[in-house]
């Protein structure tokens, strides 16, 4: 029944996004215009060439299936829903650990499947790499919490055979043993003990750190990153972090374009926003011992954006789909934390309150799930909340130029131009318009 619950709240709130959905911004590049991923031959062709193998095989499945939105945004969807289901089984195990019935772990899955920060991973298609890596990981966790209770080899052979599906996903899921570690800890379980249960996990880590670092794909990949100093990075991607962790309660405020600059100069508010990251890291390191179920949601979260939001230089500072797997440690701490408050009320006002709650973030999904019907209620959504970014602007007039809205178009380039005379795209698309 709860499973069944969780599957029909996800494709209730991504109903329209199925019905209505469109190619956005990258997709363009990644799938539309990528004759790469336009036939299973293409993939098997340059396999050994470019980067997130398993990804791009999915998107040629899809393309040879059919070149339809719908097909792609049908496998998202059902991505997302088979991870919400997971999500409830690691819940459920989380719960009984720490005492907790197992309504609050389907209040933790609905949370995970219902809350609009999900939304770039899931309707939007490029988000894919996102929802797929975690769907993989989480089949990787579930399968290694598995194997304590039976068949442990079998069960830990196919937890790193998830995990090493995830790598084929996105690069940064090799960060996964660290996650494993974690919940062990969570769990009360000793390092002894999850070092050698995760001791193939562990192998596949440096199997798939050294694959990357030698592949062709991959090394161009790396050179192509903007070079950029290292304080510029760590400002930036603080101020950065700071914004998506704003975005579990700005459910209003959901953004695929934020305007956030590459900050070469620390600015008033950074050292603010540093020190209440640090206060959060801290926290939940010391939480970890005292209360783990708090201290976990904390740490997940910053060890999976870890690898995106640190180091390493980006020309998108921060995108909410990076919160995907991480919003998992989130919500399931805050599960935990409402169902100790919630054991000194009546249980039925908990539980009409909980559902009014996550029908109202349902209904901020299904909204923000109408933004992606078209191109151009995707970019005019995108301008509202970043009005000073070029970019949005210029694809906003690309948008309404394929619609042959010319005159919106070209008010849309000139606005993009007026914020960056020297933004070339704008500029060619301007010309491109005529008189």
């Amino acid at each position: 029944m709860r499973a069944a619950l969780v599957i029909l709240a996800v494709f209730a709130v991504y109903l329209n996004a199925l019905l209505y959905g469109s190619f956005q911004f990258d997709d363009f590049n990644v799938i539309v215009n990528n004759p790469a991923v336009h036939s299973l031959d293409a993939w098997r062709a340059g396999l050994f060439s470019g980067i997130r193998p398993l990804l791009k095989l999915t998107y040629a499945a899809n393309w040879s299936l059919s070149g339809s939105p719908f097909g792609f945004h049908f496998f998202n969807i059902a991505v997302h829903a088979a991870s919400a289901l997971l999500v409830l089984r690691l819940s459920e195990t989380f719960m009984e650990k720490n005492g907790v019935g197992k309504g609050f772990a389907l209040f933790s899955a609905l949370l995970f499947a219902l809350h609009p920060i999900q939304t770039e991973a899931v309707t939007y298609v490029s988000g894919r790499s996102s929802s797929l890596m975690a769907f993989f990981l989480f089949a990787s966790l579930f399968l290694y919490e598995k194997g304590r209770d039976k068949r442990p080899a079998l069960a830990y052979i196919a937890s790193s055979f998830f995990f090493l599906l995830a790598v084929g996903v996105k690069e940064t899921a090799v960060i996964f043993p660290f996650a494993l570690i974690l919940w062990d800890k969570a769990m009360g379980r000793g390092l002894r003990d999850s070092f050698k249960r995760q001791a193939a996990h562990w192998g596949l880590f440096l199997f798939a750190v050294l694959a990357i670092l030698g592949s062709r794909g991959y090394n161009r990949f790396f050179t192509g990153i903007d070079a950029r100093e290292l304080s510029s990075t760590v400002l930036s991607n603080i101020n950065g972090v700071a914004y998506l962790l704003s975005r579990f309660v700005s459910v209003k405020g959901l953004n695929i374009d934020p305007d956030l600059p590459v900050l070469t100069a620390s600015s008033p508010l950074v050292p603010i926003e540093a020190a209440a990251l640090a206060v959060l890291v801290i926290g939940g390191i010391l939480l970890l011992v005292r209360r783990p179920w708090a201290g976990f949601g904390v740490l997940w979260l910053f060890l999976f954006l870890l690898p995106t939001n640190s180091i390493v230089p980006r020309l998108d500072i921060a995108n909410e789909r990076h919160l995907y797997i991480g919003a998992f440690g989130v919500f399931l701490s805050f599960s935990v934390g409402v169902s100790r408050v919630a054991g000194k009320l009546d249980k039925r006002a908990v539980a009409a309150v909980g559902a009014v709650f996550l029908l109202i973030l349902g209904a901020f999904t299904v909204a923000r799930n109408r933004d992606y019907r078209s191109e151009t209620s995707l970019w005019e959504a995108t301008v509202k909340l970043s009005p000073a970014k070029p970019r949005a602007w210029n694809n906003l007039g690309f948008a309404y130029s394929a619609e042959g809205r010319k005159e919106e178009a070209r008010a849309a380039y000139s606005a993009a131009l007026r914020l960056d005379p020297g933004y070339g795209k704008a500029e060619r698309n301007l010309k491109a318009l005529g008189d």
